[in-house]
């Protein structure tokens, strides 16, 4: 009699666990499928409504983390473990685990920082941390970058908050800078005049404000000019090969000279 009331007991715990165990996996399944789908709903209806990359990434993002902790309490709470315990677990959870994972809270911090100031946003190109590209995501933890050679790199968010970022994108219009150098002899006025109308030829260059082109200094040796024309930043690297291209090839069928190369021989004792 002993054993089968010893059975029954343990049939008795094995449905009441096995069926919190069938709920738990029916929260998890079905919990899983509508926080996607609400998330896919509510990303296509941002990107609609015309929300900013940076911010409807990064929000989401932030909605798949809250959804994944309400699976997880629901499915706590099915195995009626009180929620007072849980907070109280989850509180202590939380302080161990920050401090084993203070660089990831500190690019947690980073990252709600640049949703803050905007020093950048999704589709810029930008230098930081060593690192340049043009970016790609903003999560919680990393901003993803792709270079011009097509590589993926993960800058940490807190590193990004510590470290001076160039935005190339942030403007409208950018200057390209360029140098140019000629002989001595030339006639200053010649050349500078070859470089202005090299320039504006090209449509891409803007009027206002004007491209310019002066010497900026000689030697015994030849005169350097610098030439400095303004273009749309998405034109900028197209127009700076096309320039240094084009009036590479203006100044030698002008017949402008280069510099001459000074030869220092030393006396053979």
């Amino acid at each position: 009699m002993n054993l089968e009331k010893i059975l029954e007991t343990l049939m008795e715990i094995g449905i009441k666990v096995g069926g919190k165990i069938v709920i738990a996996l029916l929260i998890l399944v079905i919990g899983s499928l509508i926080s996607k789908k609400l998330v896919k709903l509510l990303d296509n209806a941002a990107a609609k409504a015309g929300t900013d990359d940076t911010v409807r990434i990064f929000g989401m993002n932030a909605l798949r983390i809250i959804l994944k902790v309400v699976i997880l309490i629901s499915i706590i709470s099915v195995f009626g473990i009180p929620m007072s315990t849980v907070i109280a677990g989850l509180t202590t959870a939380a302080a161990a685990i920050g401090l084993a994972l203070q660089g990831s809270l500190s690019n947690f911090a980073g990252g709600i920082m640049i949703m803050i100031h905007r020093p950048f946003q999704v589709g810029d190109y930008i230098m930081a941390a060593g690192e340049e590209g043009t970016v790609g995501s903003i999560s919680m933890f990393y901003t993803r970058l792709t270079t011009v050679d097509n590589k993926r790199v993960l800058i940490p968010n807190g590193s990004l908050m510590n470290a001076n970022v160039i935005n190339y994108s942030s403007e409208p219009t950018r200057r390209v800078d360029l140098e140019f150098s000629c002989g001595k002899g030339e006639s200053v006025r010649k050349v500078q005049s070859l470089l202005l109308e090299t320039i504006c030829r090209d449509e891409r260059v803007m009027k206002e404000p004007e491209p310019f082109a002066r010497i900026i200094r000689g030697t015994n040796e030849g005169m350097t000019f610098t030439v400095r024309a303004w273009v749309k930043s998405e034109d900028y690297w197209d127009v700076y090969f096309d320039l240094t291209e084009n009036l590479t090839e203006a100044l030698a069928e002008a017949g402008v000279r280069t510099p001459a190369v000074r030869v220092i021989a030393e006396e053979l004792k």
